[in-house]
């Protein structure tokens, strides 16, 4: 048998198929997040030094302990971290966002037209480390959204972590790749060589920890303008993208939109909802009925 050492001492690394496939299977179940048998590899090397750090002497004890264990929701949020990658940075596909704000924001004004300053909820699903939902929050003011809208922003993720982060709301240079001087100036400030974005801003995005995959909590969700969750039904099977893309479906309002990441699409997974070719991109929309 294979060992690595940790440290917290010397562990098995080996993972019968049997033992492989049941562990896969119930994270698949908890978080949508799977491997195939090709990527067992992959799933080994992240996971293995978890048994070490919770002294176990198996992937199979490993699994009765996220399965039972008093401290399992903490260690499946870990799991989900090391399985995934949390790779975000502040304006990232940007036309995307310029088809909500130039294109989309104003449908919905005018579909709304009869309310008096109405709500104009906006998810993001699988926010991550927070840079998307503040850069909406940005794209929010900047484009006077809420002069015509109750703007309301959600932020939810899976992962405790990247929501702490999102929290603090400091960031270093990587989040700002393509960010422009005149974003990093007006709304955010200096913080021990990062920058933190600004109250004006934090304060619009409400964060939360959701898993897309619990059924119970998503059904608590108030009923949505916009979801966007770009990057994440990358890490699904064919079945939890239908039961995800099902549960987008019942949360979004009257023909509310859905945009996901580009390498993201719903063909073969269901015919839900309708491609909208838009001047700046594609996007998903619900069928008015």
């Amino acid at each position: 048998m294979l060992t690595t050492l940790t440290n917290a001492g010397t562990v098995p690394v080996d993972l019968e198929d049997d033992d492989f496939r049941r562990l896969r299977d119930f994270i698949r179940d908890y978080s949508g997040i799977f491997f195939s048998d090709e990527q067992k590899y992959i799933f080994v090397s992240r996971l293995t030094s978890r048994l070490g750090v919770r002294r176990l002497n198996s992937f199979k004890d490993y699994y009765f302990f996220l399965k039972y264990d008093k401290e399992r929701e903490e260690e499946l949020s870990i799991v989900v971290d090391l399985l995934t990658t949390n790779e975000t940075y502040f304006f990232r596909e940007i036309l995307q966002l310029k088809a909500l704000f130039e294109e989309i924001i104003p449908m919905i004004k005018a579909e709304k037209s009869y309310m008096s300053k109405p709500s104009l909820r906006i998810w993001s699903a699988g926010s991550s480390t927070g840079e998307e939902p503040y850069t909406i929050s940005i794209m929010a003011k900047e484009y006077g959204v809420e002069k015509d809208f109750n703007v309301e922003i959600y932020a939810t993720d899976i992962s405790q972590r990247v929501l702490s982060i999102s929290r603090k709301g400091i960031y270093g240079n990587a989040s700002f790749r393509v960010t422009d001087e005149y974003y990093k100036k007006k709304y955010f400030e200096p913080f021990n060589e990062k920058l933190k974005i600004k109250d004006e801003i934090k304060n619009t995005v409400k964060i939360s920890h959701i898993n897309l995959m619990d059924s119970a909590v998503m059904n608590l969700l108030s009923s949505m303008d916009v979801i966007v969750c770009r990057n994440v039904l990358i890490y699904f099977d064919l079945e939890s993208k239908k039961k995800l893309i099902e549960r987008f479906y019942e949360k979004l309002g009257g023909s509310g939109w859905l945009l996901l990441g580009h390498a993201e699409s719903l063909i073969n997974v269901t015919s839900l909802f309708k491609l909208i070719q838009l001047k700046n991109d594609l996007v998903y929309r619900k069928p008015q009925k």
